[in-house]
């Protein structure tokens, strides 16, 4: 059974980094900051972060990013980290999103998403690559709003979607 879920894990870890790929590179919705647009691909990163965990989220995000480009790249895969932690609160796999679950998923992708593109991805501009100060925290903050509310609401719909297939324990009646 274990060796089954390791399979699962890199099976989602590559679809996953795939569809991070097209949907940042391909379905960026520009925005009113230079530079910064709003990334459908963090709801793809919640969800899958979300169902294989931490190391899953981490590899999915640093993947993903690095074939769209290489800015930020660490940042989502922070983002895909801290929102995998939450995976064993959450149980994305037993089926069951309701409100608790619901509140659980918002303050992981509040958590990840501030403190990876307010702190880390401004300071690593400022480190690696002297960008101006108010320039990248500018962004990083745009990017952290954008990408918070397209990884709560499109990534909790997909989760829901996603619990919706699974058929509950007890669920079967006996003839």
């Amino acid at each position: 059974m274990k060796n089954n879920n390791s399979i699962k894990t890199v099976v989602a870890i590559g679809i996953g980094a795939a569809l991070f790929f097209v949907l940042g590179r391909f379905v960026a919705i520009p925005s009113p900051v230079p530079n910064t647009n709003i990334s459908l691909q963090y709801a793809v990163l919640g969800l899958l972060a979300a169902m294989y965990g931490p190391v899953a989220g981490g590899l999915i995000g640093f993947i993903g990013h690095t074939l769209i480009d290489l800015s930020w790249v660490i940042t989502s895969a922070f983002v895909g980290v801290v929102i995998g932690l939450f995976a064993k609160k959450l149980q994305v796999q037993e089926g069951d999103f309701g409100k608790g679950k619901v509140a659980v998923f918002t303050v992981a992708n509040v958590i990840a998403h501030v403190v990876g593109w307010v702190v880390v991805a401004p300071v690593l501009d400022i480190v690696i690559y002297a960008e101006p100060a108010n320039k990248v925290f500018a962004q990083g903050a745009f990017a952290a709003v954008s990408n918070t509310i397209t990884g709560v609401v499109v990534g909790g719909l997909l989760i829901l979607a996603y619990t919706k297939t699974i058929a509950k324990k007890g669920s079967l009646d006996q003839e």
